[in-house]
Order: C-alpha cells, then sequence, then structure tokens
C-alpha cells in the first residue's frame, strides 16, 4: 500500500504510466483506494476492505490532492471517498476527473446524496457505516466492474451469509436480535419497535428505520412503507394495501406495492 503526499493538482487529466500494475487473471480483484480527513474512518474503510476478498487496498489518503497522485500512478477501480474534507470536497474532486474510477461515497452527510447520483455513483453510504452495508456496496461494485468486462462471476464470489443476529441497545442494555424471528419494524421519528415473534412486547430502540434495514438480509425484509419493515416470509395475508402478521394490519404505499409482489413471486 502506498503512503501519500500533497500534490499540486494542474490539471484533472489522468494520464496512464506504465508501472501500474495488471489484474491477476485468475483471482479477480478490484484495486481501491480509500479516500477521507479522519484517521478513524480511514482505518474503518481499511480493515473492512481487507475483509473483502475481493478487494486490493492500494493507499489509504488524507484528500483529494493525496487522492489525485495515487490515480496518476496506479491502476484504481474503485475509490471510496469522503465528501466533506478540507481543500476540496470529494463531489467537485470527482466532478473535476475526466477518467474515473467507479466510487462509492462514504459520508456523515445526507443533503449531497442527489449531486451524487448526477455523478454516477455506484453507492451512497451514511456513516456510521456496518459491514454488512459495505459488503452490499462492494458487491454491487464488483457486479458492475464484471459486467463492463464481460467476466462471469465465479460461485467463490458471492456475498457472505448475513447474519443470523445482530444488537441493539434498549432500556440500557445490549438486546440481541434474532432475525429469523422478527415479524416486522415500525418507526416512531427517533425511535424503532421490532416486533418479535413470541415476545410478550416489541424491543424499542433509539435508532432510524434506515439503520436497523441496514442490518437485516435484504432477500427476506422489504420496507413496504415510510414507516414500515416487514419480514417477507411472515406474511400471512395482503388485502387492500393492508399486510396481515398475526394479530397485526400493517400498511403498504402503492409505491412500494410492485416490488413486494415481485419478491413474493405473485404477478397481478
Amino acid at each position: 500500500m502506498n503512503n501519500c503526499c500533497r500534490l499540486s493538482v494542474v490539471g484533472y487529466q489522468l494520464p496512464r504510466t506504465d508501472n501500474r500494475q495488471p489484474i491477476t487473471d485468475n483471482i479477480m480483484k478490484l484495486r481501491c483506494i480509500a479516500v477521507d480527513d479522519e484517521s478513524m474512518a480511514r482505518k474503518l474503510l481499511e480493515d473492512y476492505i481487507l475483509q473483502m476478498p475481493f478487494l486490493e487496498l492500494v493507499a489509504t489518503c488524507k484528500n483529494a490532492f493525496e487522492a489525485m497522485e495515487v490515480l496518476q500512478k496506479e491502476e484504481v477501480h474503485l475509490m471510496f471517498l469522503d465528501i466533506q474534507m478540507p481543500g476540496m470536497l470529494g463531489t467537485k474532486f470527482l466532478a473535476g476527473l475526466r477518467t474515473r474510477p467507479m466510487v462509492i461515497f462514504v459520508t456523515a452527510y445526507a443533503n449531497y446524496a442527489i449531486e451524487s447520483y448526477e455523478l454516477d455513483v455506484v453507492d451512497y453510504l451514511m456513516k456510521p457505516v456496518s459491514l454488512d452495508r459495505f459488503a452490499k456496496a462492494t458487491h454491487k461494485a464488483l457486479e458492475i466492474w464484471q459486467l463492463r468486462n464481460g467476466i462471469t462471476p465465479p460461485t467463490t464470489q458471492a456475498p457472505p451469509d448475513s447474519p443470523d443476529s445482530f444488537f441493539v441497545n434498549s432500556e440500557y442494555a445490549l438486546v440481541k436480535i434474532p432475525v429469523g424471528e422478527v415479524l416486522f419494524i415500525e418507526s416512531m421519528k427517533d425511535y424503532v419497535k421490532i416486533y418479535i415473534k413470541n415476545a410478550p412486547k416489541p424491543i424499542l430502540t433509539k435508532s432510524t428505520l434506515k439503520g436497523i434495514e441496514e442490518k437485516l438480509p435484504s432477500q427476506k425484509f422489504l420496507r413496504v412503507h415510510k414507516s414500515f419493515i416487514v419480514h417477507l416470509d411472515k406474511i400471512e395475508a395482503i388485502r387492500n394495501h393492508q399486510i396481515t402478521i398475526g394479530a397485526h394490519e400493517i400498511p403498504v404505499s402503492e409505491a412500494n406495492m410492485d416490488e413486494l409482489l415481485r419478491l413474493l413471486r405473485y404477478e397481478r
């Protein structure tokens, strides 16, 4: 992994150099860099990258200028890029690049989301980033890279199994949530209620619905309404845009109905 140094940016054109390393034919790895002015954020990204067998960390950089230096010298397929950095915003840096690697924004600010997708980024991760959410984003990048290069993904590169459980803070304790026993989740402003099979009452925790959603396997759970996520396997009936799970009736928005029926393999 390279150590970066500051560089004055004269232009944004990225010339190819002869010392860029080729990809090994039999082991497909995405060469990536992490760009963030916070040392703890860089360390977390480095740790996550090392846990993904299809990623190779080329360098970590503190700002856009250091990232530019690496991009001029190295073959980089994927860049994890912070937005609010001293000297130059990540969005401005990316917009100025003529030759761009794939980019995953990693930021604490939600207000750049629209601008980021206009820049055709792979994903937009909000700090703090969970490993599960990171894995989903990087597998998406891998699939895009394979599609662009006509590569059929081997079965050994399938995403890791989703965890069987996760923990939340509730009533001054860390409470284990068994994923398979979750019936549905309800948002209540700054809190969510997690309804568990055979539990006497829902578990109340301070979190956003999005934060809980990122802990759940997407093939099993779906956000059917701005305030509800349901476990697809627990659905007993659907009528008049209402899902029945036990004694509970959960609303389904019109915008999410088609996706719900698709996942349930039902066509209306």
